[in-house]
């Protein structure tokens, strides 16, 4: 390329073997040569001062980057000592300057090559943002990287993109793990230029880095224009994600009220650009929108960087962007403060800002992340105006619904990305659970209508965590003492608690729900950070277990994982230091039966599996269990069991069999109780009701195994089958016991026991000794532990103490019924000696003795055999076969062997044949 020639020859300027005349020379040309192209000789000395800077000549910056004519004195005093290489700096000059005239004309630009095909390839896999390692050992930084030209990402071999959403700190191999904030364009938008953030924590944008130019390209995949970060230990996270390239619209909020009529005058003196006289922090309880004067005059905040130490605090924030036109309706405008040379090094959370008829600005003004820092006014050129309305309040009609007939995966992602992508800071409580409502239902929509694989549940697990956790947070609001806010969902639970500098509590209450609570040192928290505030969000998901499921527990060996307690999740909103005082304690209440024999686990989750790292049992028992952990997360408790050997399907069958053969007996015996004619001395109100409850409770038992799958999930229905069982089968041992009471006074008083039946134990007392023992007992068990009913196979809960309930009662009944027994057969041994050798009474006797011996069975002495059956098959089956057959007992032993009833079947036989032949 030839360019116009200087009227003076640079290679004089170089070539000069005293200092005094190249200055003349470098003056001269700068003059001519300028003169000739129509420029300022200011653009020279720029020049020739970036080559020295990137000598390392200056130190100080302000001198560096200005050198015009008038400063040249100055820049001789700078070089006295420069003789010896300024021929070297000449000598560059000649082979670097070009120029060209200046015309009327547009200049045209170099076609430069298309970056979605001229990239270089960054693949460093500690970008991925599941990379924590840093937070342990070494924070990467991307400060020190020569970053030239476009870029690609990738990680392990996939593409990758910089993440559009807020990443954590400590993320990505580095302290500050930066993201793109604005979205990614699609591919028609071209080169974009988008703004690079990283999180303190609480403020996902809070540290600003120097903007960078994105461009989508064909193909699902985005290339950026790079370039180093505002501070170290700063780097560009990278994640694998599917990419959309095409473009989607976003409705914006509308207001139901218009904040041009509705706000709150702010008009503070200090605020004023120009005062630096006081140290004002705009950490307060910021609520709807605020209109600025100065001294009565129309201010509005500054949209330009201002100086530091200005607006009466350390940090003036000013709008980045722009204010609107009237038109424009509402918009969101970012808010910077200003750090050295950097205006946006600081950055909080976006306002709302909208031009109103009238020629002034309304602001939806937010508590900054930090102290020390306030909103700046500065006196507009428009004129003042003494509106004072009485500020009302408004709300947004935030629509996050579902598309009709949409039950794919891509929808719910839809979803969840309408919810990510809302940029109000306060919500109410009925908008979040309204939003959350929405999200969890969809979720089990489309759980139910697609089979995702592991994979893919985690992901939906990581999106309905981090969108619960952001919406509960935009409940926070700044507070001088303390406040709360709670809600109750059918899926979830949630609980906000905040304190502020003047909070008078030693300690916050415990935040319960009704399967968790949480013990946390927030006023400590509150101590380390700016104003002593902090917030605590507590929610409780019943379930999440669908999506973050045990399995994704990983451990060596080969166990049954049950989650025993919902799914937990803490955090710490809006708090700029997170650093935990003291560890925090969970307790977690388990909502299913706990084996004593299984291993607990405290665990939280971590992007794709549960771990245990720093978190440990501090306490538990058959109800709860007690976690402390050294950091917050989402946290669950998970019980490892060993896999029960195959089931026996012998024994299956043997006991269906047993107990419908036994059912059998025990209806023909209650038939032949209800029909015979009995006489009167005989009192069979015992045996009776032992059969009905034993019939009752082994048909319901029955039945209830048959068909577990249906009822188990119901968990109301199950704990009432179970305490019906409880109250069926402990009827059946108090009457087990009154029989036996009854029998050892017939054999004491085989002569009398009419009359001493009739005397002491009437039916009536027998009944309500019977039932009513049985059902206080109950009662009692539930009142003390309601959730005591419905284990796994609708039973009561095997846990250590509540079991007793059952076992209790029985325990000692079966001990009084064998001392009974004992005693039964020791008196009829004494009464058989002193009987005459009749041979009639001697047969008498003899039926007697037997009967007497059945009872062992009849009185459930035989139920003692179930202490004994772990490790014996045959005692096992011997358990199953005689405490099944009660009623065949019963049936033999008072029907079969009684000669009356004898008599009576044959009647009823001889008449049934009768009637046939007729």
């Amino acid at each position: 390329m030839n360019y116009p020639r200087s009227p003076v020859d640079l290679h004089q300027l170089s070539g000069a073997t005293s200092l005094g005349s190249s200055l003349r020379f470098l003056d001269d040309f700068c003059k001519n040569t300028f003169a000739f192209c129509k420029c300022k000789c200011i653009n020279v000395a720029d020049y020739f001062s970036s080559k020295i800077r990137s000598l390392s000549w200056f130190v100080d910056k302000e001198k560096a980057t200005r050198l015009s004519k008038p400063s040249m004195a100055s820049f001789r005093k700078s070089f006295i000592k420069a003789q010896p290489v300024i021929s070297v700096i000449m000598h560059v000059l000649t082979l670097n300057l070009s120029f060209k005239p200046v015309t009327s004309e547009k200049t045209t630009e170099a076609k430069l090559p298309d970056p979605c095909y001229n990239y270089t390839v960054l693949d460093e896999p500690w970008r991925a943002t599941s990379n924590t390692y840093g937070y342990h050992s070494y924070y990467m930084c991307d400060t020190s990287v020569s970053w030239s030209g476009w870029y690609r990402l990738f990680i392990y071999n996939q593409s990758a993109q910089i993440p559009d959403t807020c990443v954590t700190v400590y993320g990505c191999g580095t302290a500050i793990a930066l993201w793109i904030r604005g979205g990614h364009p699609s591919v028609t938008d071209g080169v974009v230029t988008r703004d690079v953030c990283g999180s303190d924590g609480s403020y996902c944008c809070f540290h600003l880095s120097n903007p960078i130019k994105v461009k989508a390209c064909p193909g699902n995949y985005y290339v950026y224009k790079l370039v180093s970060p505002t501070g170290c230990n700063f780097a560009y996270c990278a994640e694998v994600r599917s990419v959309n390239t095409s473009y989607t619209p976003v409705t914006p909020a509308t207001l139901t009220k218009d904040p041009c009529y509705n706000y709150t005058v702010l008009d503070n003196p200090w605020r004023a650009v120009n005062n630096t006289n006081s140290n004002m922090c705009d950490q307060i309880a910021w609520s709807g929108w605020y209109r600025l004067f100065i001294q009565g005059w129309n201010a509005e905040i500054p949209d330009t960087c201002g100086a530091q130490y200005g607006c009466g605090t350390s940090i003036p924030l000013w709008l980045r962007g722009g204010h609107p036109a009237v038109g424009e309706g509402v918009v969101t405008r970012e808010v910077c403060g200003q750090s050295g040379s950097y205006c946006c090094y600081y950055g909080i959370y976006p306002v709302k800002v909208k031009a109103c008829p009238g020629n002034y600005y309304v602001y939806e003004l937010v508590s900054p992340t930090f102290c020390n820092a306030a909103y700046c006014a500065a006196i507009s050129n428009i004129i003042s105006a003494n509106t004072t309305v009485a500020p009302e309040t408004y709300s947004f009609d935030i629509n996050i619904t579902l598309q009709e007939g949409c039950n794919s995966q891509a929808c719910f992602q839809n979803l969840l990305e309408k919810i990510e992508n809302i940029t109000t800071q306060v919500l109410s409580v009925t908008d979040v659970t309204k939003i959350l409502t929405v999200a969890f239902n969809t979720s089990e929509k489309i759980l139910d209508s697609s089979s995702a694989s592991p994979t893919e549940l985690a992901s939906f697990g990581n999106h309905m965590l981090k969108t619960s956790e952001k919406l509960i947070s935009t409940l926070v609001k700044p507070t001088d003492t303390s406040d709360s806010v709670s809600f109750t969902l059918a899926v979830v639970e949630g609980q906000v608690f905040m304190v502020g500098p003047q909070v008078t509590l030693d300690k916050i209450p415990q935040l319960d729900t009704t399967n968790s609570s949480v013990d946390i040192d927030l006023i400590g928290i509150a101590k380390n950070n700016i104003k002593e505030s902090a917030a605590v969000a507590f929610m409780s998901y019943t379930m999440m277990e669908n999506l973050l499921k045990p399995d994704f527990f990983n451990t060596s060996n080969d166990t049954i994982k049950t989650m025993l307690s919902t799914v937990i999740s803490a955090t710490l909103p809006r708090t700029t230091n997170t650093k935990l005082t003291k560890p925090v304690n969970f307790t977690l209440k388990h909502i299913r039966e706990f084996d004593p024999s299984g291993s607990l686990s405290c665990v939280y989750w971590n992007i794709s599996e549960w771990i245990v790292d720093g978190c440990s049992v501090l306490k538990t028992n058959s109800s709860f269990t007690v976690c402390s952990c050294v950091h917050l997360s989402t946290f669950a408790l998970i019980m490892q069991t060993s896999r029960p050997p195959e089931g026996d399907s012998l024994m299956e069958q043997l006991n269906m069999v047993c107990v419908i053969v036994g059912l059998g007996f025990f209806s023909l015996a209650l038939l032949t109780f209800a029909l015979c004619q009995w006489s009167p001395g005989v009192n069979n109100v015992a045996r009776i009701n032992i059969c009905i409850s034993l019939l009752l409770a082994h048909l319901l038992f029955l039945l209830t195994q048959q068909f577990l799958t249906v009822i188990r999930p119901q968990q109301e229905l199950c704990a009432v089958i179970a305490g019906l069982l409880h109250f069926l089968f402990l009827s059946a041992f108090v009457w087990m016991f009154i029989e036996a009471v009854l029998l050892f006074i017939r054999v004491k008083n085989l002569s009398q026991i009419s009359s001493k039946k009739k005397e002491v134990l009437s039916s009536g007392f027998l009944c309500v000794i019977g039932y009513v023992v049985s059902l206080v007992v109950v009662c009692v068990s539930v009142g003390l532990v309601p959730d005591g009913y419905g284990s796994e196979h609708c039973w009561i809960n095997q846990d250590e103490g509540f079991i007793w309930s059952f076992l209790g009662p029985v325990c000692v009944i079966l001990a009084l019924n064998t001392i009974l027994f004992i005693s039964i057969i020791l008196t009829l041994n004494s009464t058989l000696k002193k009987l005459n050798a009749e041979v009639s009474q001697i047969k008498q006797t003899k039926i007697i003795v037997f009967k007497t011996l059945a009872q062992f069975v009849v009185l459930g002495c035989s139920w003692i055999l179930g202490f004994f059956t772990k490790d014996s098959k045959e005692l096992e089956i011997l358990f199953l076969i005689l405490n099944s057959q009660q009623g065949t007992f019963i049936f033999l032993i008072y029907c079969v062997l009684n000669h009356e009833v004898r008599q009576q079947y044959r009647k009823f036989l001889r008449c049934l044949c009768c009637s046939k032949q007729h």
